[in-house]
């Protein structure tokens, strides 16, 4: 008997089974085999919310939770987040390899080249209510650009696709800052091509009259901020792009799915719930009776704990030390110490320990975004900025994988079997 297989008995019929293992898998459609008559549709997994099932093969990031690890093609993210720039990044997870300085400055122009966006956009944008939230408009309007773009369509030729590529992260800021800008009533700002490509995005949310002193240490900090987002493996919104363009839609519709995904507070609001516990608690003599409230289960101790990371984040570890150079700048926030004490505390209580909850990414993202001026309401624009290239990446690879179909997962029926329909006098 081969060492690579696994032998399932079924208790039912007596019967036994070899399934074959592969990269420490088993294939769902193999249990398809077991039976327990002709007539039987086969055996199947239940595995709500995807907690046991690998969806699809990839080569773009490695997690391994329990040692704390994060890798884009096989570069640590420590090292990517030190030297690379955000375009880089973008290269990376795209092409699989970082660009030279000829294919660098190609991908930088052809993304300059894209900055602006069609005039009817802005009207679409006009549209929304002042009080809008900006990933609402975000959403709309991503979604919008497949009917600027019918070539967009036409995803079965690389050259197109990255031409599609190129526009969208090229548009996706500029979107992205007016929204910002509609939020707060002021004129959109438009690209200004003589710019890098952080730079020109910061410009378009914070110049007045044509006038932004920009803070080069702080735009360095927000490039570290989006390429710790850039990708993470096949979280909800990176599933929800390659379900939706598992359909053979268009990139920007498939995109548009990643951000309504990003959009829930359980997936990319999760920084802001960590400022709202902070107000809560509101002084660091509060935080042992948080805690002890917390253990009890009277609440929750938000940007701690990971469904992949079972040790401390390495985002979060990065995040932290940016934010002493964001907190150079700006001075410090009031919560900020209150963060500090609190996982100080939770990290030497068994109680978290023992659970193996450490901070993750949105722990301390949330108080610099508040401290270079973002609204709270803003912070998933951020991530979905940050995100794209990932989704952008994680949907070619998905377009190239031959295994791949249209998503289309099995339910388990739980309804009444069978019914007569009654007349409307006799219900």
């Amino acid at each position: 008997m081969a060492n690579d297989t696994l032998t399932i008995t079924d208790n039912r019929t007596g019967k036994s089974y070899e399934v074959p293992i592969s990269d420490g898998t088993i294939k769902a459609t193999d249990l398809r085999n077991i039976k327990t008559d002709a007539e039987d549709f086969g055996l199947m997994t239940y595995d709500p919310a995807f907690m046991n099932t690998a969806a699809c093969r990839s080569a773009i990031t490695y997690i391994d939770g329990d040692k704390g690890i994060l890798r884009y093609r096989g570069y640590p993210i420590e090292q990517l987040a030190e030297k690379a720039t955000f375009l880089e990044v973008a290269y990376l997870l795209a092409e699989g390899e970082l660009p030279t300085q000829a294919q660098l400055d190609k991908w930088t122009n052809d993304i300059r080249y894209h900055t602006y966006v069609h005039t009817n956009i802005i009207k679409f944008l006009e549209g929304f209510r002042y009080d809008a939230h900006p990933m609402g408009m975000l959403l709309g309007a991503v979604g919008a650009l497949s009917t600027f773009y019918p070539d967009a369509k036409d995803i079965a030729h690389p050259a197109n696709r990255y031409v599609q590529r190129v526009r969208l992260l090229a548009k996706f800021p500029t979107i992205a800052a007016f929204c910002f800008r509609h939020s707060r009533g002021l004129p959109y700002e438009f690209p200004r091509n003589d710019l890098d490509y952080i730079g020109n995005y910061v410009n378009m949310m914070f110049s007045i009259g044509g006038q932004h002193q920009p803070n080069k240490v702080l735009q360095r900090a927000l490039e570290i901020l989006l390429i710790l987002h850039a990708d993470h493996e096949q979280n909800c919104s990176t599933s929800a792009v390659r379900a939706v363009g598992s359909s053979h839609v268009d990139p920007f519709s498939a995109m548009s799915a990643g951000v309504a995904a990003l959009y829930g507070p359980l997936h990319g609001g999760a920084n802001e719930a960590v400022l709202q516990m902070l107000d809560h608690i509101g002084d660091k003599k509060n935080i042992p009776a948080f805690i002890e409230s917390v253990k009890k289960g009277e609440g929750r101790l938000m940007g701690f704990g990971h469904r992949v990371y079972k040790s401390y984040d390495p985002r979060a570890k990065l995040i932290k030390k940016t934010a002493d150079d964001v907190f150079a700048q700006t001075g410090l926030n009031p919560k900020l110490e209150i963060a500090l004490e609190l996982e100080r505390i939770a990290l030497e209580d068994e109680y978290f320990i023992k659970r193996k909850l450490y901070p993750n990414v949105d722990f301390y993202s949330g108080l610099i975004y508040q401290a270079m001026g973002y609204p709270t309401d803003y912070f998933t624009v951020l991530f979905a900025v940050g995100r794209l290239p990932g989704w952008l990446a994680q949907w070619e690879e998905m377009l190239e994988d031959k295994d791949q179909k249209i998503a289309r997962p099995r339910q388990i029926y739980t309804g009444i079997e069978i019914r007569d329909f009654k007349p409307i006098g006799q219900r």
